[in-house]
């Protein structure tokens, strides 16, 4: 049989069985950043909508509210991967994150889909309050962390969206909350879309990352681990396995997965077409943590 028909027959049992479901991505790191890797993941979103997959897109920013704190003689602190978050902090990051917001509509706009681009202030589509975070000290404290603007959601508006997607379009949201004073809060796009893809109990949570997925030994690429179940999550944590960046993305899938998502999965955002070969290949690509 022809490659190229082989191919295609093997995507075919995955286009029938994702058709008309809900896949929420969390879009963020190089793919973001790579022209080649920006095109080849907006093929994807838009080849997914047009087999009858209906994506939601939810986009980080973090390198690029780095950037511009620099510009500003601003130092970025970080504690257990969020970002600490200041007024003048909250005001960059709303103007970086709408400006990513519509260049990733405008790209899948030219690749033939039809987006919109959110905020979580839109229809109140995040609402937030301030969250509160606790570290233990080397005594074994707990200490109370300020994280200043970092939002925790208190719930997620679904109509706006839902109107979109019915629309036909592709909804494509920043990571910006509001509380119910309408102060503007700064929430982590992983736990974004953790909640959104447990509000909309999708069938797949995907996480674009900078490495391979999960794994077992942080300095070694071949000791990727394919699939990790929820009881499992906290052991690996303590050994070291999940920490720093990859805590809220795994807490992100948990989230999903106790909200009725059906499979969460952390892949190498790096690897071209990354979204294609998860959706509608036997292997897939990365870590899939399931229930």
């Amino acid at each position: 049989m022809n490659r190229t028909a082989e191919v295609l027959i093997e995507a075919l049992p995955y286009i029938r069985h994702f058709y008309d479901r809900q896949i929420v991505i969390k879009y963020g790191g190089a793919a973001m950043e790579d022209k080649t890797l920006i095109q080849s993941v907006m093929q994807d979103i838009v080849l997914m909508k047009y087999v009858g997959i209906r994506p939601i897109i939810v986009h980080g920013g973090g390198p690029r509210i780095t950037a511009w704190m620099d510009k500003v003689g601003k130092v970025p602190e970080f504690v257990q991967g969020l970002r600490v978050t200041d007024a003048e902090t909250v005001e960059i990051a709303e103007m970086v994150l709408g400006s990513i917001n519509k260049e990733i509509v405008s790209h899948i706009n030219l690749h033939g889909g039809k987006a919109i681009g959110l905020s979580g202030k839109d229809a109140n589509l995040i609402l937030a309050e301030k969250q509160q975070t606790q570290i233990t000290d080397e005594n074994g404290q707990e200490i109370d962390i300020d994280l200043g603007f970092v939002g925790k959601i208190i719930g997620v508006n679904t109509e706006s969206v839902t109107a979109l997607d019915k629309g036909g379009y592709v909804p494509v949201i920043a990571p910006i909350g509001v509380g119910v004073d309408g102060q503007t809060y700064n929430i982590n796009a992983d736990t974004m879309a953790g909640e959104v893809a447990s509000a909309f109990q999708a069938e797949k949570l995907i996480m674009l990352t900078d490495t391979r997925g999960i794994l077992r030994d942080l300095s070694d690429n071949a000791s990727l681990i394919p699939t990790i179940r929820m009881r499992e999550v906290d052991a690996l944590v303590k050994d070291g396995c999940i920490a720093g960046g990859m805590l809220p993305k795994v807490e992100a899938c948990t989230t999903a997965l106790m909200g009725g998502v059906y499979k969460t999965h952390i892949i190498d955002g790096r690897i071209p077409h990354s979204l294609l070969l998860e959706v509608f290949t036997e292997g897939g690509v990365g870590t899939e943590i399931v229930r």
